[in-house]
């Protein structure tokens, strides 16, 4: 398989918020497992089923503790064994600033040895 991703992925933890667009309708938050994030969007398992170009608000806590508001759109759906969902998605309107901090940690990452770097991935 040839690889198209644009950066390295990285590890998060992020929680996805739920509201209909225009909606006056309450917001819920739901829990997302993020796979990996890179500076152009992310990846992640949740057990709601998400439409594909469907735009969500999501809390990214980073390397930091900081917490990074983003916006994202579903392009990459598919349903895992277990019943929950993977997907892929892009950042929309991200700011330059939060882009950077994802680079950094993309160097931090990068430089520091992980016991798990042998493993297949």
């Amino acid at each position: 398989m040839n690889e198209r991703r644009k950066s390295k992925r990285l590890s998060m933890t992020g929680k996805l918020m739920l509201k209909a667009l225009g909606g006056d309708g309450p917001e819920s938050e739901v829990a997302i497992d993020i796979q990996n994030c890179s500076r152009h969007g992310l990846g992640f398992n949740c057990a709601r089923q998400l439409m594909i170009g469907d735009n969500y608000q999501a809390e990214l806590t980073i390397w930091t503790k900081e917490v990074i508001n983003v916006f994202l759109q579903i392009v990459r759906s598919e349903k895992n064994e277990d019943d929950t969902y993977n997907y892929g998605c892009i950042f929309i309107g991200m700011p330059d600033s939060d882009r950077q901090r994802i680079a950094v940690y993309e160097t931090v990452e990068e430089l520091v040895p992980h016991d798990d770097d042998d493993e297949d991935e």
